[in-house]
C-alpha cells in the first residue's frame, strides 16, 4: 500500500553488509541475508533528510539471488593502525524500496518547516540525482547507487517462493529525537519474506512484532529553525 509522500527507488551495490551493531565489534562480521530497516532508512536519509521529518521504510523487494562472499579486510583498530578482519558480505545486491516521510512531532521548533509539497518535491528531485550524500549499503565499506523505480515492476529472484522465515534480527534504533525519551534503545524482529518482499513492522510497535533492548541514556539533539536552511530556499535552489 502506498502512502502520502512516498518514494520508490532501487539500490544496487557490488557488496552489502547488514549486521547487528551491538555485536559486530571484532575481527569477524557476517551479514544478514536481508537488509535491515535501519540500513534502508540510512539510504533514504542519504537521498534527502531534514530533522523536520522521519523516514519510514514500508517494504523492500529482494531482486537478485542472495549470495555471500568472504573477504579479508584491514579496518582501523581502536588503538591505532590496522587489524586483519574477515568479513562475509552479500555480493551483487539489488533491492527495490518503498518509503515515505512523516513529520517529527518531537521537533516543534521546526513546525514552520513542515511544507509537505516542497519536501516531497525535493526528495523526488534528489532521488533523480542519485541522492544528496554518498549511499552506503549497510556499512561504509559498501558503496551503493540509487535511482527511481516503480516498485513491483520487474522479475525478482524470489517472486515464486511463498514464504521464507528468519530468526531474530536487528531492526533499528529508537533515537531520543524521534521518540521524545532521553534513551537509546535497539529494536529486533523476526522478518518473513513473502514472494520476495519484506513488509517492515513500524518502529513504534511493541511485542511480539518488535523486541527492544535498552542501550544507554542519550539526550535528544535540538535544531534551531534560524540555523537550519528552510525548505523554501532549498526548493528554489533545486528548481522545484
Amino acid at each position: 500500500m502506498s502512502h502520502r509522500n512516498s518514494i520508490e527507488f532501487v539500490v544496487r551495490a557490488r557488496h552489502a553488509l547488514f549486521t547487528d551493531p551491538l555485536t559486530r565489534v571484532g575481527g569477524e562480521k557476517c551479514s544478514y541475508h536481508l537488509p535491515t530497516y535501519e540500513a534502508l532508512k540510512g539510504i533514504a536519509k542519504s537521498i534527502y533528510w531534514k530533522p523536520t521529518f522521519i523516514w519510514v521504510i514500508d517494504e523492500v523487494r529482494v531482486m537478485k539471488p542472495i549470495r555471500t562472499q568472504t573477504k579479508g579486510t584491514k579496518p582501523l583498530d581502536y588503538s591505532g593502525g590496522n587489524t586483519l578482519a574477515i568479513y562475509t558480505f552479500l555480493a551483487d545486491v539489488e533491492y527495490q524500496v518503498r518509503a515515505h516521510f512523516e513529520w517529527n512531532p518531537h521537533h516543534p521548533e521546526l513546525a514552520n518547516d513542515r511544507i509537505e509539497g516542497k519536501h516531497y518535491a525535493i526528495a523526488r528531485r534528489s532521488l533523480e540525482l542519485g541522492g544528496r550524500q554518498d549511499v552506503f549499503v549497510g556499512t561504509r565499506d559498501c558503496q551503493g547507487y540509487v535511482e527511481p523505480c516503480e516498485y513491483g515492476i520487474g522479475a525478482g529472484h524470489y517472486d515464486c517462493i511463498d514464504r521464507m522465515d528468519y530468526a531474530l534480527m536487528f531492526h533499528g534504533f529508537d533515537y531520543p529525537d524521534e521518540t521524545g525519551k532521553p534513551e537509546l534503545w535497539a529494536r529486533f524482529w523476526r522478518p518473513a519474506m513473502r514472494h520476495g518482499r519484506i513488509a517492515f513492522s513500524r518502529p513504534e510497535m511493541g511485542e511480539p512484532d518488535i523486541v527492544r533492548k535498552f542501550i544507554r541514556p542519550m539526550k535528544a539533539r535540538k535544531f534551531s529553525s534560524g540555523r537550519l536552511r528552510d525548505v523554501e530556499h532549498e526548493a528554489t535552489d533545486l528548481g522545484v
